[in-house]
């Protein structure tokens, strides 16, 4: 029911993740006959182009998030609040003008509440219903659940049994009416198999998300990998950047494939990267553990990295005391995972919107 349509699928911008978790969605779209549609800017538009080079694009421009440099986001994220509330009301007014022109059947947005009309089915993706904020939690947790009931549908990245991979982010007692849970969903799903890289590195690192701490991280771990034995990447989480940079056994990459970054990532001794929702998906899927490194101050990485070092799946270390070394050790004694296959959850979710659209 979904062939021919035209779908609008447009991640938020803030960092990577949210594109990459898209391009599974985008795949089953274009199995299903469908004709996405790409709406992104800056690395997440590069991204999801290197992805899909045949797709159709536009631009819709976000907001640029920036942290604090200290653990303290408080006043960084007050601050911005009122510029998000503004790119809300300019994403509308964008789509209200776009989607004629884009003769589009119906728009799939994850988390950029602005993009959805009443003339075509409109869904939003999340794994955040019930967000940790630093101040007024509940609410703004509440404004989240009205902005996510505007919705025909609101997709919930997890499995719908609790904890699931979210914990309390995603689960709750008053979830609104038009959600459906869509299981993890993630692009290493397809790239499970035991594939040698030609080049296999110690330790895969992969980092993205808002600066400066993308930057800082980025930093740390550029002088950290290069005092250990043995040859490491860095991905770096620039797709628009075009340099390879080699230090010594250490190669920094602006960006891999998704079908390449999961055979680096299966093959590791170790893999580095922060506690974003998304990477912990694509870890997952992998059946990997990893040591994951929240962000500084960003409540959601804080309490992903807390609840699921107390499951012992991941290690987790603060930014500011990263010990490479320390984490190897510990990496080899950890449980291994069995590969989280694919749910059946997006598929019935698909063929629902499918009805919804006739």
């Amino acid at each position: 029911m979904l062939q021919g349509k035209r779908i609008l699928v447009a991640p938020l911008d803030w960092g990577l993740g949210h594109s990459t978790r898209c391009i599974p969605i985008i795949q089953r779209l274009i199995e299903r006959g469908a004709t996405p549609i790409i709406g992104a800017d800056n690395g997440p538009l590069a991204l999801l182009q290197q992805e899909f080079p045949d797709l159709e694009h536009v631009r819709i421009p976000g907001i640029t998030i920036r942290y604090a440099k200290g653990e303290s986001q408080l006043w960084s994220m007050a601050r911005q609040f009122p510029e998000m509330m503004r790119s809300v009301r300019a994403e509308t007014a964008l789509f209200d003008h776009i989607r004629k022109d884009l003769r589009l059947d119906a728009v799939i947005s994850d988390q950029r509440f602005g993009l959805r009309s009443s003339t075509v089915p409109s869904v939003v993706i999340t794994h955040q219903v019930f967000p940790f904020t630093p101040i007024a939690q509940g609410a703004l947790r509440k404004l989240n659940v009205r902005h996510l009931s505007r919705f025909d549908r609101c997709w919930i990245m997890d499995d719908p049994e609790a904890p699931g991979l979210a914990g309390e982010l995603s689960h709750g007692a008053s979830l609104p009416r038009n959600t459906r849970y869509i299981g993890t969903v993630s692009r290493m799903a397809r790239h499970g198999s035991a594939v040698k890289p030609a080049t296999p590195y110690r330790i895969v690192a992969v980092i993205s998300g808002p600066e400066p701490h993308r930057t800082i991280l980025d930093d740390l771990l550029t002088e950290a990998l290069q005092r250990i034995d043995g040859q490491h990447v860095l991905v770096r989480g620039r797709p628009h950047d075009p340099n390879t940079v080699r230090l010594g056994g250490l190669t920094c990459v602006p960006h891999l494939p998704g079908v390449e970054l999961a055979e680096h990532m299966r093959n590791a001794e170790l893999i580095v990267s922060r506690s974003g929702y998304t990477t912990l998906m694509d870890l997952v899927a992998l059946g990997r553990s990893a040591l994951i490194i929240p962000t500084p101050g960003q409540a959601e990485q804080e309490y992903l990295g807390t609840l699921h070092e107390g499951t012992g799946r991941f290690l987790v270390q603060r930014q500011d005391n990263i010990d490479l070394g320390a984490a190897l050790i510990a990496a080899s004694m950890l449980t291994k995972h069995a590969r989280i296959e694919e749910h059946p959850h997006l598929e019935r979710a698909l063929d629902e919107l499918g009805t919804l659209l006739g």
